[in-house]
């Protein structure tokens, strides 16, 4: 295959997976209008934003080791259906906290089928020394994804109405189904598969130490990026409310988006600098730094609107500089025919961490206050020596070289 199809294919697959993500960042930017619409407690809002991770959580490991010998472009395709239809339900049915998480899991769960299985297949497709640099397209596009459904989805609700965001974010998710059209079928079955249940043996995945050290990085980093992304337009809102009288502050949801947009950058340039110093070592600096800057973010909320903005921007471009580097590493780790198995392990512990981290600020926020500085620091805070820890294990099990991947 030429690199011009290597770059077509690749392409495509990030077009589906902005159009597919359009509702993922929809419920974390209407968060202050759903809390007060549902009258939900903050535990209950980290609950509901969590959900979604949970979703993803429990059905990635199915929809991804069945990569391994189900063509992946059926599955991506079925999982934007499901998404279409579970933002639809959002939009069309959900009336409380209750009803509300169940179309969150079913959107999860969507993702669950779209965002590995997408990487499986352009893995399929786009192989040697560049294959890095691809793969570090496509995960950075779940950022671009991720940023433009905060804007598109705060300004959707400022124009018409909340379920209108969830709408468009349905007809997004069709969309990528169309699109998957364009794109070559997946590999058949590796040689020696077997029955499912091997494929859904995570055993060999969990000996590969080589893959475990960034399996366990990516779900600190998970735990970390999608607490704060859950949570960011709500602290900006709870900042706006510690201002004077006409002071100068910037609509939330566009923050956020500009936040994970820049993110974006961070990622693909994070991946070029780990290659030339080294994988471990770069991701621990990464880890170690953000946690020092997440762990003052919650005590700033006083400060002026403009610098407590910019503190989370740049945030936001430190937190996504080692996401590329820790997925390109783990699918590098993984031999041939445990990819699917490896990027289900990946992306399932990350993603539980995912509903950790927002759950996590929620009950912070309801045991030390909810509307108070002390409950937005606790809560960063509680975030920050999660991902030291995440920082410190890559540290104990990067630092002696890793046994050999299994082959069995």
């Amino acid at each position: 295959m030429t690199a011009a199809s290597h770059g077509r294919i690749t392409a495509t697959l990030c077009a589906a997976e902005i159009l597919g993500m359009l509702g993922f960042s929809a419920v974390p930017a209407l968060l202050p209008e759903l809390q007060k619409a549902w009258r939900m407690s903050a535990t209950e809002a980290g609950t509901l934003t969590g959900a979604f991770f949970a979703g993803y959580m429990v059905a990635v490991p199915l929809l991804t080791a069945l990569t391994d010998r189900v063509d992946a472009r059926k599955i991506y395709r079925a999982a934007t259906v499901l998404a279409a239809l579970a933002n639809l339900g959002l939009a069309l049915l959900a009336r409380d906290f209750a009803s509300g998480v169940v179309f969150q899991v079913l959107a999860g769960i969507g993702l669950a089928g779209m965002y590995m299985p997408g990487l499986k297949l352009l893995s399929d497709h786009v192989t040697g020394p560049k294959q890095s640099r691809f793969v570090a397209f496509y995960t950075s596009s779940f950022g671009v994804a991720a940023s433009l459904s905060f804007v598109v989805a705060g300004a959707v609700a400022s124009l018409f109405d909340w379920r209108f965001a969830f709408g468009l974010g349905a007809a997004g998710a069709a969309a990528a189904a169309l699109l998957t059209l364009f794109v070559p079928p997946g590999a058949s079955a590796a040689p020696g598969a077997g029955s499912l249940a091997r494929l859904l043996d995570v055993r060999p995945v969990l000996r590969n130490r080589s893959a475990m050290v960034y399996v366990l990085g990516y779900a600190a980093h998970n735990f970390e990026l999608f607490a704060i992304r859950g949570w960011i337009v709500t602290f900006l809102v709870f900042s706006q409310s510690l201002q004077p009288a006409g002071a100068l502050v910037w609509s939330a949801p566009v923050v956020a988006g500009i936040a994970t947009l820049l993110g974006v950058v961070t990622s693909i340039l994070g991946n070029e600098v780990a290659m030339r110093i080294g994988r471990r070592r770069f991701i621990l600096i990464v880890m170690l730094a953000t946690a020092a800057l997440v762990a003052l973010i919650g005590w700033a909320a006083p400060l002026p609107y403009p610098i407590v903005a910019l503190l989370l921007l740049l945030h936001a471009m430190m937190m996504t500089f080692d996401s590329a580097s820790l997925t390109a590493g783990a699918l590098a780790a993984a031999p041939p025919g445990q990819r699917g198995a490896t990027m289900a392990v990946h992306s399932g512990l990350g993603f539980g961490f995912a509903f950790l981290g927002a759950v996590a600020i929620g009950a912070v926020l309801d045991l030390a206050g909810p509307n108070t500085v002390l409950g937005w620091g606790l809560a960063f805070a509680t975030v920050a020596l999660v991902d030291a820890a995440g920082a410190l294990l890559v540290w104990l099990w990067g630092r002696e070289k890793p046994p050999s991947a299994p082959t069995t």
